[in-house]
């Protein structure tokens, strides 16, 4: 089955009302509202794309070791996957599938990473429960998705809904009071540093299956360029 169709089986499911989530459509449709919201700003549009220079980065893995964005695509293409956190059950069910696609990326001498702003603790649990064999690198503060253009202030009405309907406190489980987030977005940084391939997503439910990131590996792999 194919990401996209996990991630819409799991979406009916949970927009049913019928159990385990047992889900009030006032609950859907603030969820749509701030999807809605999110989609008319604009501001994937206005996110790195293809051809851009990728922001460097030196970030720590859950064991507080540095990571180098520099020293990573010197021994080849780097893939990036932006992830909200570990109470996300779309963000899982993407780690999974990137998972599953881990083998094909490692084969065309690419390496994966997750990255994420919550703290080391939920990252090790992450790993653990999504049975994941690459890293999530920390993002304090959702910097490097800022400089990514993806970083979000939720709004106060989505902030309640996660406190009062989900126990969601994203201030505990990202060490950070700003109450923000990424967008859901895959990059690939070639060698030289630069953007061959990104999918930002504003709306959490959607996101590009992991297969379309190989041709991209391939044409790099071949030589060729953005």
């Amino acid at each position: 089955m194919s990401l996209q169709k996990r991630l819409d089986a799991f979406k009916a499911i949970f927009e049913s009302g019928r159990p385990p989530f047992n889900t009030h459509r006032s609950v859907v449709d603030t969820l749509q509202r701030a999807t809605d919201e999110l989609i008319e700003s604009g501001l994937a549009e206005r996110a790195k794309r293809v051809g851009d220079v990728a922001p460097r980065f030196v970030l720590k893995d859950p064991d507080h070791r540095p990571v180098s964005a520099g020293k990573l695509i010197a021994d080849g293409p780097l893939v990036l996957t932006f992830y909200r956190g570990v109470w996300s059950p779309y963000c899982n069910l993407d780690l999974q599938a990137l998972q599953a696609a881990l083998p094909d990326i490692v084969a065309r001498g690419a390496i994966l990473m997750a990255i994420s702003p919550q703290n080391g603790v939920n990252s090790r649990v992450t790993i653990r429960e999504n049975r994941l064999s690459f890293p999530i690198l920390g993002d304090p503060r959702g910097e490097l998705s800022a400089d990514y253009g993806l970083r979000v202030a939720l709004p106060d009405y989505l902030v309640e809904l996660y406190l009062t309907m989900f126990g969601v406190d994203l201030s505990s489980f990202n060490d950070d009071p700003s109450w923000t987030l990424p967008m859901p977005a895959r990059f690939v940084i070639d060698r030289n540093g630069i953007i061959a391939y990104a999918e930002v997503s504003p709306d959490c439910t959607r996101r590009p299956d992991p297969a379309e990131l190989l041709p991209v590996l391939d044409r790099l792999a071949a030589g060729g360029r953005t």
